[in-house]
C-alpha cells in the first residue's frame, strides 16, 4: 500500500510537470505572463501555420477554456496552432480575469496591460513556432470575448478575423486603423451579458465598472461600420438561431449567429463550471468559428 502511494504521487508530479512544460512564459512589465500552446505534433519542412488565441472568460484559466472549446482536437485534425493566453489575478493560473476596458475584476481595476501583453505574446510565440503572420485569429468567451473585441480594433495590423462568443461592446470604442473580419455569437437568454443590453446580470455583476452593456446586435453594427460593410444585413432565420451575414468588401467577413435558447455558455462545449449555463447543441461554435476563420487572410 505504501509503494501504491508513492507511486501514485510520483505519478501526479509527473502529470503536474509535463503540464507546467507546455505553459508558454514571457515577462511583460516586469510580470511573468503565461500561455498554454498546442502545436501539431509534426511540422512538415517550411510549412506555416494557422495561430487561434482563445481567451478565457473571467474567473477562468488556459485548461478551463481548452476543456469548455475542444479547440486542441480541432487544432490536432485541422493543422494548426491553438494558444490559450492567461489573463491577469492574485494566483497563477486561477481566478484570471481580462482588462476590456469596462470588464472584468482585477484585471481592469489594476489597468492591467493585456493589449500589450498579447502584442508580446505574438512577437514571442512568432521567434517559436511557424506562425502564418496572415492568419491569426482570436475567440474568447464572456469577458474573453470583450477582450477579443478591444484586440480587433487596437491590434488590427497583426489580426486577421475575431469571434467573440456571449460578449459586448459599451459604446465606447474606437474604430480600427484596417478592417478585421467578425463574427460574433450571443445568447438570447444570456443574464450574465443580456442580450437586449443594460445592466451586467449572472453571480458577478460587480466585476464590471457599471458601464451598461449594448444590445448583442451592436456589436454587428460596429464591425459594420469599422469594415465599410453595408448598412443592412441578410438574416436567416431557424427554430434554432439566427444568423445573419453582411455585404462587405474583399477579404472581409462579418457574421453573426443569436441562439435562441443559450444563456451564458459556449455552444456545443462543456460547462464552465458545474453551476455554468448549460452549453446546448443548437450549434458547434468551435467549429463554425473555424470555418469562419479558415479562408480568411489579411
Amino acid at each position: 500500500m505504501w509503494l501504491s502511494m508513492v507511486m501514485s504521487a510520483l505519478l501526479v508530479l509527473f502529470m503536474q510537470t509535463v503540464a507546467a512544460s507546455e505553459y508558454f512564459k514571457i515577462q511583460h512589465q516586469g510580470v511573468e505572463r503565461y500561455a498554454l500552446v498546442r502545436a501539431p505534433a509534426s511540422l512538415v519542412g517550411t510549412e506555416k501555420l494557422p495561430l487561434v488565441l482563445v481567451l478565457h472568460g473571467g474567473g477562468g484559466n488556459a485548461e478551463n477554456i481548452e476543456r469548455m472549446t475542444g479547440f486542441t482536437a480541432l487544432a490536432q485534425r485541422e493543422r494548426f496552432i491553438v494558444v490559450y493566453p492567461e489573463g491577469r489575478g492574485r494566483f497563477d493560473h486561477k481566478l484570471l480575469t481580462w482588462n476590456a476596458g469596462h470588464c472584468c475584476g482585477p484585471a481592469m481595476q489594476q489597468r492591467s496591460d493585456d493589449v500589450g501583453f498579447i502584442r508580446a505574446l505574438l512577437l514571442a510565440l512568432k521567434t517559436q513556432y511557424p506562425i502564418d503572420a496572415q492568419r491569426v485569429y482570436v475567440t474568447g468567451i464572456s469577458n474573453g470575448g470583450m477582450m477579443a473585441h478591444r484586440l480587433g480594433f487596437e491590434l488590427a495590423d497583426d489580426i486577421t478575423a475575431i469571434a467573440p462568443v456571449v460578449a459586448t461592446l459599451f459604446g465606447d470604442e474606437r474604430l480600427p486603423a484596417t478592417p478585421v473580419s467578425a463574427l460574433i455569437i450571443n445568447g438570447m437568454q444570456d443574464q450574465s451579458v443580456p442580450f437586449d443590453g443594460g445592466a451586467p446580470g449572472g453571480r458577478f455583476p460587480d466585476a464590471w465598472d457599471g458601464t451598461p452593456a449594448l444590445p448583442a446586435m451592436a456589436q454587428a453594427e460596429f464591425w459594420a461600420k469599422a469594415n465599410a460593410c453595408a448598412a443592412t444585413v441578410n438574416v436567416s432565420n431557424t427554430p434554432l438561431f439566427q444568423h445573419g451575414r453582411y455585404a462587405c468588401p474583399p477579404d472581409v467577413s462579418l457574421q453573426f449567429y443569436f441562439v435562441r435558447e443559450l444563456g451564458h455558455a459556449w455552444p456545443g462545449g462543456r460547462k464552465g463550471s458545474w453551476r455554468g449555463d448549460e452549453p446546448g447543441q443548437a450549434l458547434d461554435a468551435t467549429t463554425v468559428i473555424w470555418t469562419f476563420f479558415e479562408p480568411l487572410r489579411r
